[in-house]
């Protein structure tokens, strides 16, 4: 599968009507698309730019692009819920995931984060994914594999406990870990274990005591800076002239995200210092 140029068989291609619903396909030689605006062969799109205009047998029109990955994440089948891209990009910035960067992720859930990590650290990288439960892993290698065209020589998809991972495990300690599950306090040790000193830990929770667990279990561990956390709300805006307002729908509250960074061994953090009242 191509990721740019004309289009041929084999892409992952998405149709947009007049009335902004997507469509998405694969080009196969003798292929259709068939919808209530008419029928559009493959053959026809092959060939195409991307941004091109394809016109069924009604006399609909349709634009033409390659599918993202955004696109692939909320229409892809899944065994659980998805990192949404909007947490998705915070952790890959915040979390400096660095092209070359060795990342342990537990809770490989439908493979949507699975993704945008081995697209970040490239080939020079490996992103090890455990995963507890086997319906789940099946989903993120479905998915991930589908995404890819195949499985990617620099994943280590894994079915197992994080209690029970070793630096060992992992070929050595590793640049980064992001936690997707239940009880990310209970394996605090687990992450101190197999990652480097200054690596960052990344933590994605859904509830606010679950958010509260975490940050006090990172605190007495005394192993790592000061966690800090936020969420990020998007709202789209519709701009028509002086129609132009916020959209009633938004992307609110999907979870929160925990940072913090590991100390070096035998160092104590100082005690952080809050602002006296007045």
């Amino acid at each position: 599968m191509a990721y740019s140029g004309p289009f041929h068989f084999g892409d992952r291609v998405q149709l947009t009507d007049a009335k902004r619903r997507h469509y998405t396909l694969i080009l196969e030689e003798g292929g259709e698309f068939h919808s209530h605006r008419g029928l559009i062969k493959h053959e026809d799109i092959v060939g195409m730019d991307e941004g091109s205009v394809v016109r069924s047998t009604l006399g609909s029109d349709f634009l033409v692009f390659r599918h993202l990955m955004v696109d692939h994440v909320l229409s892809m089948p899944r065994g659980a819920a998805v990192i949404y891209p909007k947490d998705a990009a915070q952790i890959l910035v915040e979390g400096d995931i660095f092209m070359g960067a060795r990342v342990f992720e537990a809770g490989a859930g439908s493979g949507a984060l699975s993704m945008n990590l081995l697209r970040a650290v490239g080939p020079e990288g490996h992103v090890y994914s455990y995963e507890i439960r086997e319906d789940h892993l099946e989903y993120a290698v479905a998915n991930v594999t589908e995404y890819f065209g195949q499985q990617p020589q620099w994943w280590s998809p894994r079915l197992g406990d994080l209690g029970e991972v070793t630096a060992a495990d992992l070929g050595g300690p590793v640049d980064r870990v992001i936690l997707d599950m239940l009880e990310p306090w209970e394996y605090l040790e687990t992450v101190r274990d197999i990652l480097i000193p200054g690596g960052v830990f990344m933590t994605y929770v859904a509830t606010v005591p679950q958010l509260m667990k975490v940050m006090e279990g990172i605190r007495e561990l005394k192993c790592f800076t000061e966690p800090k956390a936020w969420e990020s709300l998007v709202r789209e805006w519709k701009v028509e002239g002086l129609a132009t307002r916020p959209e009633h729908r938004m992307n609110a509250h999907t979870a929160f995200l925990v940072w913090t960074r590991r100390l070096a061994d035998g160092v104590t953090p100082p005690r952080p210092q809050r602002r006296a009242r007045r």
